[in-house]
């Protein structure tokens, strides 16, 4: 089997945004095949959409866990919650940040925050480091 930490890297290195790359490696396990997850994470990159919100990687994890632990039930829902705000702790505690534009520096829910982002090469060096750290997050969480 594939190590998702790795898959996750070389799906962002391919071209995919942090929150493709991050459900994508975990799809298998979750049941979802790759189109599947690709397309569900599609609008999540950028913070949403580029709107600079929560990170997309971590937005992909999220979206893991849902598939392992999230409530089928109403009552469920507060278990559910608690798993994602441990796992969105972790996260923080490691990179410093949940926000995109946080975590990247600039803002690229702008036209000059996202062409400063661009001139910086900022995605190239931050998120793959943030797509690494969501999927070993994910690796060593609890099912």
């Amino acid at each position: 089997m594939t190590d998702p930490v790795q898959l996750a890297a070389d799906r962002f290195a391919q071209g995919f945004n942090c929150a493709q790359s991050v459900l994508s490696a975990f799809a298998a396990e979750a049941g979802l095949s790759e189109e599947t997850a690709l397309r569900m994470a599609a609008p999540f990159g950028g913070g949403v959409a580029r709107q600079g919100q929560v990170c997309g990687a971590l937005t992909g994890a999220l979206m893991v866990l849902g598939l392992r632990r999230g409530n089928v039930t109403p009552e469920g829902k507060d278990e559910a919650y608690r798993v994602a705000q441990e796992f969105i702790q972790q996260f923080r505690e490691r990179n410093g940040a949940i926000l995109c534009r946080d975590l990247l520096g600039h803002d690229l829910s702008t036209p000059e925050g996202l062409q400063a982002a661009r001139e910086a090469n900022v995605t190239a060096r931050v998120c793959p480091a943030l797509v690494k750290s969501a999927a070993e997050l994910l690796s060593a969480f609890p099912p």
